[in-house]
């Protein structure tokens, strides 16, 4: 099923994020943790883009696969481009062609500065393009609520995000972000801007300290003042730390679903327990 499909039916389309394990770790521990979440009976499934360094790599097209296919659930694999050239690319399609797996999340990921970069595909639009030109894929794209950190502004974020749509992104999935209010204002103005397609909001359950200062200097999400203060409180606390972790992105999801958001996107951090506890809170809502 290809995702956009989901949308429009009168619900809130309910979807997790996971990634592949580490290099050093069996693919096969994933499993476990994703029959877990069969359970919660999301919509659809992501993996992220997890190459272990070798052209060969199937990891992502493995688990999206074992989604699709062994559980039943629609799955959607990410696909980076920044470090690809066109035949990695055409490889990867045909993998997961192969797999039975129709929904890619086009993303131009990001940059090392100590790896020298290709150059077949400057920007995810140009991916989403390539996508389109070289199968019956089904594409979404990414979206920064609170501006991609390198954008000059977020006229131009806008700007860009429209010809990723432009380009074939059927769908869009949201950076995480922990102010509901930068994620109506960013829709708003998405909408303003002719972008028509479905906007996913992207919701991270910060479980621990690390976690949140990772994640928010590589995004440049901003931090409401109650959230702030939560962490500041728990951080030296592991288990109360993610019991409010979770409560806040209760919260946030039932401020969302209240004010008629089309999806909510748990990035899950491959953590069934988590996943599980926000699942059964928001469960009559969806």
């Amino acid at each position: 099923m290809k995702i956009s499909s989901l949308f429009g039916k009168g619900k809130t389309v309910f979807s997790f994020e996971v990634f592949p394990p580490k290099n050093t770790t069996p693919i096969e521990t994933i499993y476990s943790t994703l029959d877990e979440l069969k359970e919660l009976s999301p919509d659809f499934i992501s993996v992220t883009y997890g190459a272990r360094g070798t052209s060969a790599d199937t990891t992502t097209c493995d688990i999206a696969s074992y989604i699709q296919n062994k559980l039943g659930i629609t799955s959607a694999a990410h696909l980076t481009c920044v470090y690809s050239t066109k035949e990695l690319v055409l490889t990867r399609l045909a993998q997961l062609k192969e797999r039975n797996v129709e929904n890619i999340l086009a993303l131009r990921g990001d940059i090392n500065p100590e790896m020298p970069r290709l150059h077949d595909f400057e920007y995810a639009s140009d991916l989403t393009r390539f996508i389109k030109e070289n199968g019956d894929f089904h594409v979404s794209g990414a979206c920064y609520p609170e501006c991609h950190i390198e954008a000059v502004d977020m006229v131009e974020d806008i700007h860009n995000l429209k010809l990723k749509v432009e380009a074939g992104a059927e769908h869009l999935m949201s950076q995480l972000f922990f102010d509901n209010d930068a994620f109506y204002s960013f829709y708003e103005k998405a909408r303003i801007a002719g972008i028509n397609v479905p906007i996913e909001a992207g919701i991270m359950p910060v479980v621990n300290a690390k976690q949140i200062q990772r994640m928010v200097s590589m995004c440049g999400a901003s931090l409401p003042a109650k959230f702030a203060k939560t962490m500041q409180r728990y951080e030296n606390n592991p288990e109360a730390l993610r019991d409010a972790g979770i409560a806040y992105a209760v919260d946030q999801i039932v401020d969302l679903i209240s004010n008629g958001v089309e999806g909510i996107h748990l990035y899950t951090m491959n953590n069934p327990y988590v996943a599980k506890k926000i699942s059964d809170s928001i469960k009559s809502m969806l």
